[in-house]
């Protein structure tokens, strides 16, 4: 058996998450997020290590760090491993704990950031740094990316180390990142560690109708409200068809055998009720959807104005965006523009790859009693940016957690907080599986 993550890199990881936690790094949207004092910290801690951190702006204070660990096979591809360090807004009046203190309370790190992701930029950190304490050097080169800008258009963060600082990555054709490998309890005693081997694509719309504006109490046939009206329904009520992916039809496959069900394709729905709350895994990534999300329209109750706008969170397949575009320019008809606000691609990567099954065996050493499944995320992350490098991207943040813990309620949400055991759950999985890598 290799050499395990010391005892210093489990107490390490903890205390990473809950000082990043404590650095407030919200990104709103609009600019003015600071990433830097996160950075910095990111940095220090691997300096103290003996790895040479770069840290790289696009525009000030919004920054990146970027480190290598050289392996010790020159022919290898490298694996890039990457975090991003801002986080959303979190009101503090509706939380228990407040979200910037990084309190640890009977054995659990509260704040905002626990598990999107500073827990993972944490373990990052842990596990390189007990590497350094034991002499360790992986097989492959590694190399470390903590990101700015993920929370928005990432433009200050893998999107500009993707077009401006290429040759950071050089030789890296698999990357790892967030939301992967945590637990999820069906409810019947089983324990899945879903592996993300996919992304839906991202299309966040903006939809502007216009028509004659006027007085309130007037006949106007030409109404822009009424108009984005019909067209924000008719692409709420839209029912998209079904569409499998290589990586879904996997999912479904591997959960079918697991429950020992016919994994009939054909039939999807059906199959999904008999997979009871494992549905849930799935039921978001077989098919293209398209959620309004915002309405802006007018000024005054009794003018009606000459512009509309509304705003759609659309998410398409692996090979779905030119039905996707085809059935918005449907559903929203002559009168309704729409563009782009956000647009990237979608991703698959492949499940009888190498790097999987060494992931698979990572969990499973660690959780025996698990069952690991690929799964395509409904989101999206930093390695929509990388993969213009080439880099295929996995989403593997290993957490063993208990049962009755919302995993995906965390994301964004109140109350965001992270077991200590999880987290040197986490450690140890990454550990060993990037030894292996």
């Amino acid at each position: 058996m290799a050499e395990q993550a010391d005892g210093q890199a489990l107490e390490e990881v903890v205390t990473f998450t809950s000082d990043l936690i404590r650095i407030d790094t919200t990104n709103r949207g609009g600019g003015d997020c600071l990433e830097r004092p996160a950075a910095e910290y990111a940095a220090a801690r691997l300096a103290e290590a003996g790895i040479e951190p770069t840290l790289l702006e696009r525009t000030k204070g919004r920054t990146n760090v970027v480190a290598r660990v050289e392996g010790t096979d020159p022919s290898a591809d490298a694996l890039l491993l990457h975090g991003h360090l801002d986080v959303v807004p979190a009101a503090a009046a509706d939380w228990r704990v407040h979200p910037f203190s990084g309190e640890i309370r009977d054995g659990v790190v509260w704040g905002r950031g626990a598990v999107d992701m500073k827990n993972m930029d944490a373990m990052i950190l842990a596990v390189v740094r007990a590497w350094a304490r034991q002499g360790v050097r992986p097989r492959r080169d590694i190399v470390i990316a903590f990101t700015a800008d993920e929370e928005a258009r990432a433009e200050d963060g893998s999107g500009f180390l993707a077009a401006q600082h290429a040759a950071l990555f050089e030789g890296c054709t698999e990357g790892v990142s967030e939301s992967g490998a945590f637990t999820f309890h069906d409810g019947a005693g089983r324990q899945i560690y879903p592996v993300s081997a996919g992304e839906r694509g991202t299309a966040w719309l903006k939809l502007t109708a216009r028509g004659r504006a006027g007085h309130g109490s007037k006949v106007n046939n030409d109404n822009a409200v009424t108009r984005l009206a019909a067209a924000i329904t008719r692409i709420g009520e839209h029912e998209w068809p079904l569409r499998l992916t290589p990586t879904v039809r996997a999912a479904l496959t591997e959960l079918a055998a697991l429950y020992g069900i016919e994994p009939d394709l054909t039939d999807v729905d059906r199959l999904l009720d008999k997979l009871g709350p494992a549905a849930r895994l799935v039921e978001s990534t077989v098919r293209n959807s398209a959620n309004p999300t915002m309405l802006d329209a007018g000024y005054k109750i009794n003018v009606i104005p000459g512009e509309a706008v509304a705003h759609v969170d659309g998410r398409y397949l692996p090979g779905g965006e030119d039905e996707f575009r085809d059935t918005l320019d449907l559903l929203t008809g002559p009168d309704v523009e729409w563009e782009f606000h956000h647009h990237e691609v979608a991703l698959q990567a492949p499940v009888d790859s190498a790097t999987f099954a060494r992931m698979r065996a990572a969990v499973e050493e660690f959780a025996p009693e698990g069952h690991v499944v690929p799964y395509c995320m409904s989101g999206g992350t930093d390695a929509k940016q990388f993969s213009r490098l080439g880099i295929t991207g996995y989403g593997f943040t290993p957490l063993k957690l208990p049962e009755g813990y919302d995993y995906n309620a965390m994301f964004h949400g109140v109350d965001e907080r992270v077991p200590v055991e999880a987290l040197h759950f986490g450690v140890r999985v990454l550990d060993r599986f990037l030894r292996t890598a």
